[in-house]
């Protein structure tokens, strides 16, 4: 109801004040716009995020049963993927960025994180080894 009343007042304020008409209606336009662009960019960020999924997937798989089966098969389910330890970097950079670093523990499979820091995607924390944050790209 709140609503309605509070459409119905600008509506009658509209008609009252004719200059007031095209400012309004300019600033509806501009906030329609900028809306119509923020969900385009959302859109784009999930199909970028959808398509690194995928090329996670292919080609940076877990690691799969090769010798003492037993062992690896137990190890292979405790382990976390490449994406979810990206997504994880990404998430506390957004989340906290005055602290970005998570740290590593058995679930983050030893070859996945040397590459990220290896090739500058991650970097360890100064004082303990144990801890990661996403480098910054400018």
């Amino acid at each position: 109801k709140e609503v309605f009343w509070a459409e119905n007042d600008t509506n009658q304020h509209i008609e009252n004040y004719p200059e007031f008409n095209m400012k309004v209606l300019l600033l509806l336009s501009v906030l329609q716009d900028t809306k119509k662009k923020i969900q385009m960019m959302k859109d784009y960020q999930d199909r970028l995020m959808e398509t690194l999924a995928d090329v996670l997937e292919e080609h940076f798989p877990l690691p799969t049963q090769e010798t003492n089966a037993d062992r690896r098969k137990k190890l292979n389910e405790n382990l976390i993927s490449l994406n979810k330890i990206l997504e994880l970097l990404m998430n506390k950079t957004l989340a906290t960025p005055h602290h970005p670093y998570i740290s590593i523990d058995e679930t983050f499979w030893p070859p996945y994180t040397e590459m990220l820091l290896r090739y500058g995607i991650a970097q360890r924390h100064p004082e303990d080894c144990f801890k990661i944050r996403l480098e910054t790209f400018y």
